[in-house]
Parts: C-alpha cells; structure tokens; sequence
C-alpha cells in the first residue's frame, strides 16, 4: 500500500520580496514603490475599506508639505495624482512672498480620496491584499524573515515595512472616557511595541488630537466669510494624467469669542490634557482649541475654517478646533461661534494617544538598525500629516525592494529634496514630539522650490524605473524650453522706447539706452505679465508654444539667479562633507579630542557621514575637526 504524502495546504505559500503592513498613507505609497519596482509585494491593514484614510483633515498640500507631494509625484508616487483626481478645491499658498515659500494645497473629497487611492494600488501589478492585524514579526539571527497574523498565520517576507500610524496600543481619549482604537470606530494593533521592546529598541508615546465633525445643513454660512479656490487652479501632479479643477467648492472661515473661550474653560477640570490623563506630547504647530486658549491667553478669538469633506456630502470639518474636551462642552462652545448657533454634531473631536519608536534607530534608509530588511516609514517615527508620512512610505518601499533586488539604496541629500531635509532630521536629531515638515526646516529651500521638483527628481526616478521614458522626455522638453527662454532674455536687447512706459508705470527708474532683458526683468518691480506684451517676448512665446508652466519656471529662474547660484555653492561645500564616509562599526571612544557629549551621541545615532555627524545635536565645529583629521581630510 503506497502513501501519499499530503502537501501542507496553506494560503501564503510564496514568499514575497516586500511585506507592507498598514493601509495609510506612508503604507499606500510604499506598497506602490515596490511593486512598481518589481517585487512581490503584499499590502496587510487591518480594513481594506479604509486605505489611504484621511483621518484628520480632508486635505493634501500647504506651508511645506506641498512642496513634498510635488517631490513624491516627481519621483513617481501616487498622492499627487490621486490628489488631483479628487480635489474641490486648488489655492498656492504664499503668492505674496518669495517663490521658495509657494505651496500648492487642495481640499479632497475625502471619500473619492480613499477610493481612488484603492482603485489605483488594485491596478498596480506585482501587488496583492490581504485584510489582517499583524500581531508579530518573524526574525532569525536579527534578520526579518516575515510576519506573523492575529489568525497565527505566517507569511514569509524578505524585508518587511512597518506604516502603523496610530494604531499602535491607540488609546482614544474624549474627556474622562477613554478607550482603545487606531482610529474611531476602529480596535487599536497589539503585540508589534512589545515585540520590539524585547529586541532591545526604545518606544515612546505620542499624542495627536481631531476637531468634530458636524451637520453642514445646520450652519449659517452667511456669518461666515467665504474662502473660494484660486481664480486660475494649478495641479500638484506633473504627469497629464490630471487636469486642474474646472469648478471648486468653497470653504468658510470664522471665530471663536471671549464667550467660547468660557464656556471651553469650564471643561479644563475634566480635559485629559490638563487632567493628567494624557501624559505625551502632542504637535506643537497645530494645538488643540484648549491648548491654543491656554497658551494664548491675551488673544480673545482664534480662526476656525469650515471645510467641506467633499462634493456631495454635507459633513464639514471644523478645522482650528482640534479638541479632546468631553462632548458637552464641545457642543456648547461650538454653538456660541457665530455661524454655529444650531450645529448639529456628526461626531465630537477626539485625542489619540499611541506608540513610536524614536528615529535615531534607522538609517538613512529608514532601515532599522538592529534587524536588518525591517522598515519604519509615518507616524511610527514621530511624524505628523499626511505628506510627511507618504514620503517616507515611498522612501521605504524603493529601498525594501532595492534592497532584495540587491541595488544601491536610494537617499535623498538635504539639498535634492525636503524629502531628504525630512529623513536626515528625524535619523539625526530624532523628535520626542510629533514632527511637522515647515520651509524653515531646509536651509536650501530656494533650491528646493514646488515647481521644480520634476527636474530634481524625475531622472533619479527614471534611473530608479519609477518613471518611464515618455515622462522623462516631457521633464528634458520643459527643461530644455525654460532654460532656452532664459537664455533668450540673456541674448535679447531692450530698447528705451518700449522699455520706459512700463518702467514708468511701475515707478521704477527708466533706462537711457538699450539693454539686456534679463537686467531689466530681473527687476524686483517687474513680472512677466508686464513685459509679455513686449514684440520680441510675444513673438517668441507663440513661436515656441510655451505654457504658463514653462513661463513661471524662467521667471523664477530670471528673478532669483543670484539668491540660487549662491545655495548651490553652498550645498557644494556640504555634500564635500558628505563625501567622507564613516564606517558603521567606527569606535568613537578612541578619539580623546572629542567631546563626551560627541563621543556619546554619534555612537548612539552612528552617522554615515561627516555631514550628518556634523549636524547631530550636541556635535560641534571642534569635534567636525577632529573628524576629519582622522579622516584624513
């Protein structure tokens, strides 16, 4: 009698090149990247409904963070395109300032944002789903093997990304109540903290809070004053996948009183913030309502926005009103501001209190240290928004594949991207509060500009197989057209008789004689709309064909030359310090010229280079010295 030995029937048999766990933001953009790169790729979350899940504000973009979805939809992510496919709304923040400090924001349709986001991971190839919490991790010999389900399920991985935002040991607070959850209405994720306590990493706790959302039928918005999109919308995405806005829904700004304020006072006793309940700290640049009263108590009224979460729906979110007071003293307050006299609430605002693992303990590639092919991108490293989560998702899911595929990881330096800027301050410096991405944060930020993030990135993109060769060509073709027209202005004289009208117009000295344009549109006074009526300007922009893209760009280019040559010296003399590598097992305690706090923090934070070494807290210009000359340099 033979015996037929049965096989093991089970529904993970492969092994798959990239485990994703997490469906948010920072999980949605590294699943994409690796599959996109080729590897076998498998997206766990714990609701498939819920993928790229806007959980607080129902909007993409603003003060930095604009600039961020530019650089990841140039390097071929997702969040700009599905931005665009889903706004109501368009504006370019900052206008009236400098170029450098331009960003691009959108409201979405918060549910159409969501589902595009799933529809566009389910057409990606090399990418399967699986709806799950992921209770352990799988690792030998300090090494990821794979992940382990709340089922026992093991699935086998060669690196794994961990993206789990709030949801780590998520702990809801609203007033004296509490209770577990990642997010409303949905359980916390248990097992992964503990696990990692154990392999010798350090936790902390964060804390991140949401306003209410209420019934848009129930509001006055005749009280309230009108905050219409851009009269001409641009786009975030530089693909001609997505086209601007041809309609916008507006938004509405009012203000808390003296009177709300009050009514907010009485509920402090009962406020976990001030109660002691909530111990961790929460993100300093976008306080809750209390927090805001509290800190700023001389200012008798604070903005609130009213922002439509999308086309169709009637829910709005009630932005500047972050809040964790218990929910009768939130509907109480919220009735005495004007405009919300009879609010009706969807549901009240609510604090979140969950686990991170402080950043110093990843590389530059967002790798960690102490097990090798695991991966932490979003709020896992003290993030806060949706952007700075998405970019390094996508930076981690290039290099968790690139790292099985056996190629060079791939790192952004501070002056290629705020991307980079990003991940060098979290590996660097760390952040034991919640971390927001700002323009002041990048010491290069006119290099680092919205609208040029395509010719920073796309070729490495290119390089990397990220973008394919028709969007290669469309980067080189405006590239190769801004920088012909500002040759144009370099080569082309100006006349005194068409020049001195303008000049006159705009209270600018006139000139005596024929000049360059470029002197004369590098003029602080004059825009190109001033001078496009010029023959030569004309005839040249028709002949050319060139759009208001290619248009911005040489103004851009013509106007701050100066301000831009000088930063690009500058990032030279840095990324020379970038160049002088340190090696990872390097012994800091035999060099008795640095300082204790040197020798201390770089064996903690292990920097790669002299340059991140350079920047490490604590580090100073003696110790750089020292370095160096060790290094023979």
């Amino acid at each position: 009698m033979f015996h037929v030995e049965q096989k093991k029937n089970t529904m993970f048999e492969k092994e798959y090149d990239v485990i994703v766990v997490g469906g948010g933001h920072a999980g949605s953009e590294a699943a994409a990247a690796a599959a996109n790169l080729g590897s076998s790729t498998l997206l766990v979350t714990m609701n498939l409904q819920n993928i790229a899940q806007m959980s607080c504000n129902p909007a993409m973009g603003g003060i930095a963070k604009g600039q961020i979805v530019r650089e990841i939809d140039a390097l071929g992510g997702y969040s700009g395109i599905v931005s665009d496919r889903t706004a109501i709304q368009f504006k370019m923040l900052n206008k009236s300032k400098g170029p450098a400090m331009w960003s691009p924001r959108v409201q979405s349709d918060r549910m159409r944002f969501a589902e595009e986001w799933r529809l566009m991971l389910e057409r990606t190839p090399n990418l399967d789903f699986y709806q799950e919490m992921i209770s352990g991790l799988l690792i030998e010999n300090n090494k990821i093997t794979g992940v382990q389900t709340s089922l026992g399920i093991k699935i086998k991985a060669k690196s794994v990304v961990l993206t789990n935002g709030t949801f780590l040991n998520g702990l809801i607070h609203i007033g004296e109540k509490n209770f577990g959850g990642g997010r409303a209405g949905e359980r916390a994720a248990t097992g992964i903290t503990e696990q990692l306590i154990d392999l010798g990493f350090d936790a902390g706790r964060m804390k991140t809070g949401t306003p209410p959302r209420v019934d848009g039928r129930s509001l006055d918005f005749t009280k309230m004053i009108e905050q219409p999109g851009d009269e001409h919308p641009e786009k975030f995405s530089y693909t001609n996948l997505t086209k601007p806005l041809n309609k916008q829904r507006s938004c509405h700004m009012t203000y808390t009183s003296s009177l709300v304020h009050d009514v907010l006072r009485e509920g402090f006793d009962r406020s976990p913030m001030f109660n002691g309940r909530i111990q961790s700290l929460g993100p300093r640049y976008c306080p809750s309502i209390e927090d805001k009263i509290n800190r700023f108590a001389d200012k008798d009224r604070h903005q609130i926005f009213v922002e439509p979460e999308g086309w169709d729906t009637v829910e709005m979110y009630i932005n500047g009103f972050s809040t964790s007071l218990p929910e009768d003293v939130q509907f109480k307050a919220l009735r005495s501001v004007a405009g919300f006299e009879n609010v009706k609430f969807f549901r009240p605002g609510y604090a979140i209190e969950y686990d991170y693992f402080p950043p110093t303990q990843l590389t530059h590639t967002l790798e960690t240290k102490l097990v090798s092919g695991l991966f932490f991108a979003g709020q896992i490293n003290g993030t806060t928004g949706y952007e700075e989560a998405a970019s390094q998702g996508l930076m981690a899911g290039i290099n968790a594949a690139l790292k099985t595929q056996e190629r060079d990881a791939f790192i952004l330096k501070r002056n290629e991207a705020y991307i980079g800027v990003l991940i060098d301050d979290l590996i660097t410096k760390g952040t034991e509060e919640p971390y927001r991405m700002f323009t002041s944060r990048a010491e290069y930020r006119t290099l680092l500009r919205q609208d040029n993030a395509d010719f920073r990135l796309t070729p490495k993109a290119f390089e990397l197989g990220l973008a394919d060769e028709q969007r290669m060509r469309r980067m080189e073709e405006k590239q190769q057209k801004s920088e012909a027209f500002v040759q144009f202005f370099k080569d082309t004289s100006v006349t005194p008789e068409e020049a001195n009208p303008v000049l006159e117009e705009k209270n600018s000295s006139k000139i005596n004689q024929s000049g360059k344009l470029f002197k004369l549109f590098a003029r602080p006074q004059i825009t190109l709309e001033d001078i496009k009526h010029f023959n030569t300007i004309a005839s040249y922009i028709e002949e050319h064909n060139l759009d208001t893209e290619i248009l911005e760009q040489t103004e851009i280019q013509v106007k701050y030359a100066g301000y831009i040559e000088k930063e690009k010296n500058n990032a030279d003399k840095l990324n020379r310090l970038e160049d002088v590598k340190i090696p990872s097992n390097f012994d800091y305690t035999k060099l008795k010229s640095l300082s204790y706090e040197a020798r201390e923090k770089m064996t903690k934070i292990k920097p790669a280079t002299v340059s991140q070494a350079s920047r490490i807290s604590g580090v100073s210009p003696s110790d750089v010295s020292v370095l160096l000359v060790y290094m023979g340099r």
